[in-house]
C-alpha cells in the first residue's frame, strides 16, 4: 500500500553470534558502541567512594559538643561542697591583725561616754596618718591616765594596752611591744578569757621575730614557749593552731644554733 511505512534491510554487525562461528539471525537487534553521557549542569551526581564504619552511640561527645547539646554544667552543690570541709569555718583575724582592724574599721574607738573615747579616737586618727610617733606619745599619755583612774585590768584599758603594744611595734620596738603582749596575755588568761589571751600570745610573737640578737631572742622566746604551751595544753585557739607553736620551736632552734656560733 502507498500509505505503509517502508522497510529496510537490517544487516547484522560482525562477530555478535553465539560463539559457535555462525553469524547472529537476521532479526536479531543491532549492537551500538556505548558512550559515557555527562549530565547536564545542576544535576546532583551519586555519591561515590569508600564510606567508613557507622559512629559509635555510646561515644562520650566532645565538651564543645556536649556544652552545645546538653547546656552548661550544673553548679556544684554548695552544701556538698561544704560537708566536704571537716572545718570550714574561716580563722578569726588574732593578735596586732585584730588591733589593726580595729584601728582602720568604721567602729567607735570605745563605747558612747567613755571617758577614753575620745583619747583613743585621736590616737588611732594618728595612726590612720601615719603619725607613728604621735600615736606613741598619746598612747603612753592615755594609759597612765587611765590605768591610774579605771585601774590597769579594766577592760577599756586592755584594750588600750593592746593598741599601745601595736604602736610600739609600729615604731620599730618590738621588744617593749612584747613584753607588753605578754604580760597582757598572763592578765587574760587570769581573768578566764582563753581568746584574748591566745590574741595577745600571738602578737608577742610578732614582736620577738622582730628581735634580731640571738642571745634576747633566746631569752624572750623561752618566756613565750612556756606560756604558750600551757595554754594550748588547755585547750581552746591554742590547741587549735598547734602549727604556730611548732614554728615559735623551730625559731628557737635556730636562734640556738646562731647563739653558739656567736659563742664558738
Amino acid at each position: 500500500m502507498r500509505d505503509a511505512t517502508p522497510t529496510f534491510s537490517l544487516h547484522p554487525v560482525p562477530g555478535t553470534g553465539t560463539g559457535t562461528g555462525c553469524e547472529a539471525p537476521f532479526d536479531s537487534p543491532p549492537t551500538f558502541r556505548l558512550r559515557r553521557i555527562t549530565p547536564p549542569p545542576g544535576t546532583v551526581a551519586p555519591p561515590t567512594g569508600v564510606f567508613g564504619p557507622p559512629p559509635d552511640m555510646d561515644a562520650r561527645p566532645h565538651p564543645a559538643e556536649r556544652d552545645t547539646a546538653t547546656g552548661p554544667t550544673p553548679a556544684p552543690d554548695l552544701a556538698a561542697a561544704l560537708d566536704a570541709d571537716p572545718d570550714p569555718r574561716p580563722t578569726p583575724p588574732r593578735g596586732f591583725d585584730a588591733v589593726a582592724e580595729a584601728v582602720l574599721g568604721d567602729e567607735p574607738a570605745a563605747p558612747a561616754g567613755s571617758p577614753l573615747a575620745d583619747p583613743m579616737e585621736r590616737i588611732n586618727d594618728a595612726v590612720r596618718k601615719g603619725r607613728i610617733d604621735t600615736a606613741a606619745r598619746l598612747a603612753d599619755e592615755t594609759l597612765e591616765h587611765a590605768s591610774a583612774t579605771l585601774g590597769s585590768e579594766h577592760p577599756e584599758v586592755l584594750r588600750l594596752r593592746e593598741l599601745t603594744a601595736y604602736i610600739a611595734y609600729l615604731a620599730g620596738e618590738p621588744v617593749r611591744a612584747f613584753r607588753l603582749s605578754l604580760d597582757l596575755a598572763v592578765v587574760c588568761r587570769r581573768a578566764g578569757d582563753a581568746e584574748a589571751a591566745y590574741g595577745n600570745v600571738r602578737s608577742a610573737a610578732t614582736a620577738w621575730r622582730g628581735v634580731r640578737d640571738p642571745l634576747l631572742g633566746l631569752e624572750l622566746g623561752r618566756d613565750l614557749v612556756a606560756l604558750w604551751t600551757e595554754l594550748a595544753a588547755e585547750g581552746g585557739p591554742a590547741a587549735d593552731e598547734e602549727e604556730e607553736l611548732d614554728s615559735a620551736h623551730a625559731r628557737m632552734d635556730r636562734l640556738t644554733a646562731r647563739a653558739r656560733g656567736l659563742r664558738g
